[in-house]
């Protein structure tokens, strides 16, 4: 996977193709997937979400530039795949995710894999954890019509946030930074994401 995929694709952080080399995604899916579990693509993990590729997964990550004395929010723990990796690449992660099965699987795993510097809690992500804030770095691995402003007020100054930003279709991967009080939003490249439900996201159907 790191070899054929995440080099190839440009992934050069040292840190992060050793985390990405590391965690067993396997064991973030259902057992029946795990042949297919370090392919190219992304694969269902219940309640109409998805585990992203392993590309994705690494070039969030990158993109945080994580040092390894951050403190850092995810919005969307999911399975916890994404979770796990980021929580080896910083000092504290603070994770949120609205579906409570979901979470309570991820946590099996934490635990499974003596991730101790993983907090979470089930809650509508939009409003991130303002009882941990600010954050060093913000993750979201659902995507929102437009960046949620809680999320915007909980960045430390300085801080990086990486969000998908578009419709219910097609999304654009966005850097959002925060520096000296000022706040601009980089667009990089096209991906395709599960919603962000949530009082700042999209109403839930």
């Amino acid at each position: 996977m790191v070899q054929e995929q995440l080099v190839p694709g440009g992934i050069t952080h040292p840190a992060v193709l050793y985390a990405m080399n590391t965690v067993p995604r396997h064991l973030f899916v259902e057992e029946g997937l795990w042949p297919q579990a370090y392919g190219d693509f992304p694969l269902p993990i219940g309640e109409g979400q998805t585990i992203s590729q392993p590309y994705v997964v690494a070039l969030m990550t990158q993109l945080l530039q994580l040092k390894g004395h951050e403190r850092v929010l995810e919005i969307g723990t999911g399975c916890g795949y994404q979770s796990a990796v980021l929580a080896s690449l910083c000092q504290e992660l603070y994770t949120v995710e609205r579906i409570k099965t979901l979470l309570a699987r991820a946590r099996k795993n934490f635990d499974k894999l003596r991730l101790y510097n993983i907090f979470s809690r089930a809650d509508d992500g939009t409003h991130g954890w303002p009882e941990h804030a600010p954050f060093d770095a913000i993750i979201v691995t659902a995507s929102g019509p437009r960046i949620p402003q809680p999320l915007v007020d909980q960045l430390a100054d300085p801080g990086v946030m990486v969000i998908p930003v578009g419709d219910r279709e097609s999304q654009v991967l966005t850097v959002v930074r925060k520096e000296k009080a000022r706040v601009t939003a980089h667009e990089l490249e096209n991906v395709r994401f599960v919603k962000l439900v949530g009082s700042h996201g999209w109403a839930p159907r």
